[in-house]
């Protein structure tokens, strides 16, 4: 497994991403989406978690408009230095960044064709637009806030989407949880998971509230989406 820096390249210009290969250097493409924290650690362990598993995983670096490459940890200043990156964010750039860099990864000589994304916390709700607004093979969203804002773009997404909540986490209410549940209830291509015993960010071993359990159950039911979807 080896990985490398790409520049991906839009019409303002040009942003990094850190790609992952796989051992058989080539396989499905995984784009990963960030949190609030930039293509951290913890980012680029999952990238090659996921290139270990066969994939070719791009993470793109979403905040370069404002500072490029920033890496950032979950606690203290480092939190609130993502605070407030995250208040100065363009969602709608963004998007067009991550549509840029899905094609990018489809393109990408070690890409066989199939895609999916996959994206924690802001990366998570960033995934379900994504998945509606551009051709994706598969999607799996984990924790994503504030995605019942979204979901009139629910109709939209045709591939196969998973989605990972915490049911402790109190930066996604119950009414909002529940709101998501309602509008996505009789769609066959959706699953959603609630880990009870779970709170934000349970899937990351550098924050405190990294749980386990759910964390690799979590992972097994993303890697069985993702074989169905991209492994055909």
């Amino acid at each position: 497994m080896t990985s490398e820096r790409i520049s991906v390249s839009v019409n303002e210009g040009f942003f990094d991403a850190y790609l992952s290969f796989p051992k058989e250097e080539e396989g499905p493409g995984v784009l990963l989406i960030q949190e609030i924290f930039g293509v951290n650690d913890h980012i680029r362990a999952v990238a090659d978690r996921l290139a270990a598993e066969g994939y070719v995983v791009l993470a793109p670096d979403l905040f370069w408009r404002m500072k490029p490459n920033i890496e950032l940890g979950y606690e203290g200043e480092d939190r609130e230095t993502a605070l407030r990156y995250y208040e100065r964010f363009d969602e709608e750039l963004a998007m067009v960044d991550l549509k840029h860099a899905a094609n990018a990864l489809r393109n990408h000589r070690a890409c066989t064709g199939r895609i999916a994304a996959m994206g924690f916390c802001l990366g998570g709700k960033l995934t379900f637009r994504l998945a509606a607004q551009t051709n994706l093979n598969a999607a799996i969203s984990y924790y994503g806030g504030k995605v019942e804002n979204h979901l009139s773009e629910a109709d939209k997404i045709k591939c196969r989407l998973m989605m990972h909540f915490g049911g402790k986490d109190k930066s996604i209410p119950e009414s909002a949880l529940n709101k998501i549940k309602e509008n996505l209830a009789s769609k066959s291509n959706v699953s959603i998971h609630v880990y009870e015993e779970a709170d934000h960010g349970f899937n990351c071993d550098a924050r405190a509230t990294y749980n386990k359990e759910a964390a690799d159950l979590a992972w097994e039911r993303s890697l069985e989406v993702l074989a169905q979807e991209l492994k055909k």
